[in-house]
């Protein structure tokens, strides 16, 4: 008996069906006998099924028959169509709505072919899975061109490969022959019924096995007339109709982001069938199933309109195209586009391009169609045809799988046309990101037209960035645009569209790269160009994005400023909206901040000449309907235009201008458009870096004496050329003072110096950045006004801002803020009233410039002004006795410190106290015995206390709430004389020879064991040692050498001469020893160890100390001396008693109190006048 193989049944049912169905009478006993053969089907005939469901070739003949009515001929065709049976042509995009006698026993039949192989997938996965590989798109039907555009492919082939197996060889050639001869034979007679089906034969090809999915009978689909979507083309996950379908190795259907999001979550199986699948990426979309869904949506009006902002409509012109690196179609199809477009039929060339199997025909048809458009136009009954989701995706298909840059090229090029005509194409292209991701992918190959159909889609700047176009936006901006085709949009202007777009992100990070990248890559330049550009929108995009660079790297403006044609620019300000005009303003503003000011004039006469109309006039009138926050920009380019001749006494620009500012400045409710004002103010100063950024600060900074501040910004701005004296340096420089003399008179004269109330009123503000520009605008016009002529406004300047000059002088913890209103307030002296006004807070003055001295001339110079000639700020304050307390009962008073507005005490009983020095009355605060012993030394590091005593211990505190709080204890091991700390270190002499180093950490040595110590200092991990024998001493703690400064050994009149003292202070050290040798105290360069003078002091001192000004001498006999530390001269005596000795002393952090301690247990303060 006769094996019977799937091969064999599958032959037997097609000629079965072919046979039954060629008479018309017999149809219906036909598809009944078929129900009845396949209603208990055994595993073969299962088999069989399935492989018919899955290899379409051969069940489109069959399913073909069933739809004509088996009619084989025209003839036969005709007569159906007499009886009242439509045929199947059907005009491409078209759906039918009429009623067909065999629609119902065909649904059944597919119904129940596509259970049945459902059934029999599940059955035999494993003898199928290794045909469960979807196949690459461009591979699947659309073969190469060949030398016959008619030629077909052998659709038995895959048959045959599949099940090898199963066919013998003569069985397989036959059934070719059969299955080639039927299809020959009714492409003829039924070429519209045949095209209908070739899209369901691609389904099957471009999936892997059976599925019910993909048993689609089309007319039924489409005459379907219903709202409710056919069950194949809803998702079974999302039960939605299917935006982008994807056909897994199983046969089934789900939308991408569903089974993309099911996978995500660590299923591996099919939803569906529970198959375990094998694949490591999704598929391609099913395009075929795809434009059936679009075919049936267009009939039942199933789409929504899209909101998306309508696109610029430019004028029609070239653009180029660059060679994709691509090859070209084995046949070349360019020489069959040359037909004559006008005699076209579009419906043809349309169903060409969407249902031919060959890609060489439907590439034909791209060209006829493109042609056809180019002759015909838009005409209205063109355009709705070739708007049909159906041919989009035809045009889609061409671009993944054409390979002539040609065919590429118009395929873009008519989908461009369409979407700038119709945006309800827009929908049907967006719908499955990768055919979005299709277009950007021939873009950065080469296909520069891609550019404009992705503009036209409109997508968000984040989606921009995400794409990482910005190379190729580059490419298409900086090349030459000589081979182009026509198209809506230039693909150099739709490139500067995208690009500003992205600059509009909110990611700081990808705007500073994106901007980096445009200046590298000397993309600015192509940009320039484009301000001179036919399209006006195309010269805003090019302003925008040449604006944004600027912004972010000033450097490129000198490109710009050196290519930039204003004509064009200026001419289009009267035709553009408000928010185009200040567009235009602010890029106009931003370009006039050059390093080089001549420059900045000659670009300004440039602007303010150029245009048909007076652009100053046109500024005034923006002006004055400007927004408040963009305001200050057109005034300054309109002042800027104004002042660039001599100030007349009289300007309507002036005036506006100026109020502008001066509302700006007060309007509180809108504190931007206040900064906005206050900066603008300053770059009118006229002086600016490289990059833009304005230098008013570091000029006036120049100009307070404060050399280093300024050359420290200098040379952070990179602007290190304009320190030399070079010819070209001085121009530059005469230049930007008439300048700035220029504009600061037309600002302070206006309404007699109404605009230093407006600055004042931002100097209070709560916002440090607008205090701090106005500071700065402030101190530039104070000073300006003493070198323009008396104009009688001083006086209001002076009642405006004297009070927060002296108070930021006064207060202000930035040494630059300090100067730059010692700038100021000596711009006040120079008048005798602003003098006058002045004594009453030279005392607050006087402090800081003390502070100020050392590193500004300029304060040294009002030092001299304010002291009425007196060389030196010191022969001017007086020590007033502030308050004296006795502590007998707790011994010597061995150590004392001022911290944090308290005075802590060591005593000789171990005890110590804490006191308030408020209203010139020591208060005792806190009194203390955790040391046992005497507390010989309190030392201050950070924000912690420090304190060491003969008890052998040092104890660490923190003053919490005006007391102080034991926080760790240390056993030092030794007694602890003498004690300093810096870090973690802790340095103390012991009770024998040397010093002891201490770790915090863990650890201790002893250094200088020959040494007999008496005093110590630590600076900068140098510890310097005043011996008994009169040595000084450097020891290096991080390296352990040692250096002298003073050799020792010697003794007077039998005695030791030890070093009882000693303090460093600005790279010099003091130290005390017996006046017996002449001096007591000698003063030491550190670097080089050199002395460099002394004091002439008679008295022993046994503790002194440094501050800004003075130098404290505590000597015996209760005596304090007080020296000038710049001359060295004894300024006074501070008496403290008759009979102690001054052991300790310190003083607060301004200097302006001091505290000592004695050997009979008193404390007394005095306070500096």
């Amino acid at each position: 008996m006769a094996v019977v193989t799937p091969a064999l049944i599958l032959r037997g049912t097609s000629v079965f069906l072919e046979e039954a169905l060629s008479k018309a009478e017999l149809r219906r006993s036909a598809l009944a006998a078929a129900r009845r053969r396949l209603s208990s089907p055994d595993p073969t005939t299962l088999q069989a099924l399935a492989l018919l469901s899955q290899h379409l070739d051969s069940a489109a003949l069959v399913l073909t028959n069933v739809d004509s009515g088996g009619g084989v001929s025209e003839d036969d065709a005709e007569e159906d169509d007499d009886d009242g049976d439509h045929d199947g042509r059907q005009s491409f995009g078209s759906v039918s709505g009429r009623d067909e006698p065999m629609l119902t026993e065909k649904d059944q039949l597919n119904e129940f072919l596509s259970r049945q192989s459902t059934r029999v997938e599940a059955k035999n996965l494993k003898s199928l899975s290794a045909n469960s590989r979807r196949t690459i798109p461009s591979l699947i039907r659309r073969q190469p061109s060949t030398d016959s555009l008619n030629a077909v492919a052998n659709p038995a082939s895959d048959f045959q490969h599949v099940f090898s197996s199963e066919f013998s060889y003569e069985d397989s050639n036959e059934y070719d022959y059969e299955i080639q001869e039927k299809k020959n034979t009714r492409s003829s007679s039924f070429p519209t019924i045949e095209n209908r089906y070739q899209d369901l034969e691609q389904t099957s090809s471009e999936t892997t096995c059976s599925s019910s999915h993909q048993m689609f009978d089309s007319d039924s689909i489409l005459a379907s007339g219903k709202h409710t979507p056919p069950k194949d083309f809803v998702c079974p996950i999302t039960s939605n109709v299917f935006d982008d379908p994807v056909t897994l190795e199983t046969g089934q259907t789900y939308e991408r982001k569903a089974i993309q999001e099911w996978l995500e979550r660590g299923n591996s199986t099919c939803p569906i069938t529970r198959q375990n699948l094998q694949i490591n990426q999704l598929p391609k979309t099913n395009y075929v199933l795809k434009r059936l869904i679009a075919s049936w949506r267009e009939q039942n009006n199933a789409y929504s309109t899209p909101s998306r902002s309508e696109h610029p409509s430019p004028k029609e012109d070239a653009s180029d195209a660059s060679p994709l690196r691509r090859t070209a179609s084995p046949t070349s199809v360019i020489s069959q586009s040359n037909i004559d477009g006008t005699t076209s039929d579009l419906r043809s060339l349309i169903s060409q391009l969407c249902t031919s199997e060959v890609l060489a025909e439907s590439e034909v048809a791209v060209l006829q169609i493109e042609q056809l458009w180019r002759e015909a136009g838009p005409e209205p009954e063109v355009l709705p045809v070739l708007s049909k989701p159906a041919v989009v995706n035809g045009f889609v298909e061409i671009l993944f799988n054409s390979m002539n840059h040609n065919v590429l090229r118009s395929t873009v090029f008519m989908l461009s046309e369409l979407v700038s005509r119709d945006r309800l194409v827009v929908q049907t292209l967006t719908r499955v990101d990768s055919d979005v991701d299709c277009m950007i992918s021939l873009f950065k190959k080469g296909l520069v037209e891609a550019v404009v159909l992705i503009y036209l889609l409109s997508p968000t700047p984040e989606s921009l960035i995400e794409m990482d176009m910005v190379d190729a936006l580059m490419m298409a901006i900086k090349r030459r645009e000589d081979d182009s085709i026509l198209m809506c949009l230039k693909p150099r202007t739709a490139s500067l569209f995208l690009l500003s777009q992205m600059l509009r992100g909110e990611n700081q990070k990808d705007l500073s790269e994106l901007v980096n990248a445009l200046v590298s890559e000397r993309v600015v330049e192509g940009v320039v160009l484009s301000l001179e550009a036919e399209l006006i929108d195309e010269r805003l995009a090019a302003v925008e994005i040449l604006l944004t660079c600027m912004k972010e790297d000033g450097s490129c403006r000198n490109v710009i400023a050196d290519t930039v044609e204003f004509g064009p620019l200026l001419e289009c300000f009267s035709t553009v909206n408000d928010g185009q005009r200040f567009l235009i303003v602010h890029f106009l503003a931003e370009l006039v901040k050059l390093s080089r000011r001549t420059f900045n004039e000659q670009l300004l006469h440039i602007i303010k000449d150029g245009g048909a109309y007076s652009t100053m006039h046109i500024l005034l009138v923006y002006l004055q309907t400007a927004l408040q926050d963009q305001s200050p920009i057109v005034a300054s380019l309109l002042l800027q235009l104004d002042v660039l001749v001599e100030p007349r006494k009289m300007s309507i620009y002036r005036e506006e201008a100026v109020d502008t500012f001066i509302s700006c400045l007060k309007n509180r409710d809108f504190p931007n458009s206040q900064l906005l004002a206050a900066e603008t103010i300053l770059t009118l100063q006229g002086r600016f870096s490289s990059s833009g950024k304005s230098l008013a600060r570091a000029y006036l900074l120049k100009r307070s004496g404060m050399n280093k501040s300024y050359r420290a910004i200098i040379r952070a701005e990179q602007m290190g050329h304009v320190l030399g004296n070079s010819d070209e340096n001085l121009e530059e420089e005469k230049a930007a003072d008439e300048w700035e003399r220029r504009v600061a008179f037309a600002l302070v004269s206006h309404e007699f110096g109404l605009l230093f109330e407006a600055l004042a009123q931002g100097m209070k503000s709560k916002q440090p950045e607008l205090f701090s520009i106005c500071l700065v605008s402030a101190t530039w016009l104070i000073h300006m006004l003493s070198l323009l002529p008396d104009m009688g406004i001083r006086g209001a300047a002076r009642v405006s801002l004297l009070k927060i000059f002296v108070s930021v002088l006064k207060s202000s913890r930035d040494v630059d803020d300090k100067a730059l209103a010692m700038l100021a307030l000596r711009s006040f002296m120079h008048d005798p009233d602003g003098l006058h006004d002045l004594t009453s807070y030279v005392k607050h003055i006087l402090k800081a410039l003390r502070e100020l001295k050392k590193s500004s001339s300029l304060a040294y110079e009002m030092l001299k002004l304010l002291s009425d000639g007196q060389d030196t700020s010191a022969d001017m304050w007086n020590h007033k006795e502030l308050a004296q307390v006795y502590c007998s009962s707790n011994g010597e008073v061995l150590s004392i410190i001022c911290f944090k507005n308290r005075i802590i005490s060591g005593h000789s009983d171990g005890t110590m106290k804490v006191w308030s020095g408020a209203d010139s009355i020591l208060h005792p605060i806190q009194e203390t015995h955790e040391h046992s012993k005497a507390v010989t030394s309190l030392v201050v590091s950070g924000d912690k206390i420090y304190s060491g005593s003969i008890d052998k211990t040092m104890r660490v505190w923190s003053l919490r709430k005006g007391e102080i709080q034991c926080l760790e204890i240390h056993d030092m091991k030794d007694h602890v004389q003498s004690m300093v700390v810096a870090n973690t270190v802790s340095c103390f002499i012991p009770q024998g020879a040397g010093v002891k180093v201490i770790s915090l950490n863990g650890g201790s040595k002893l250094l200088n064991q020959n040494k007999q110590v008496k005093s110590l200092a630590l600076v900068q991990g140098k510890l310097y040692c005043g011996c008994y024998d009169n040595t000084i001493q450097e020891i290096d703690l991080a390296t352990g050498t040692m250096a002298t400064i003073q050799a020792g050994n010697r003794k007077l009149l039998g005695k030791s001469n030890p070093i009882y003292t000693m303090q460093v202070h600005d790279g010099l050290l003091y130290t005390a020893n017996s006046p017996l040798e002449g001096s007591a105290i000698k003063i030491w360069n550190i670097s080089n160890y050199n002395l460099i003078g002394s004091l002439p002091s008679t008295m022993e001192v046994r503790s002194m100390f440094i501050s800004t000004e003075f130098i404290y001498l505590g000597c015996k006999m209760g005596i304090v001396e007080v020296w000038s530390r710049e001359k060295l001269t004894r300024i006074s005596t501070l008496q403290c008693g008759t009979s102690s000795k001054i052991l300790c002393m310190a003083a607060d952090g301004d200097g302006e109190l001091l505290v000592v301690g004695t050997s009979d247990g008193r404390i007394q303060a005095w306070g500096l006048t």
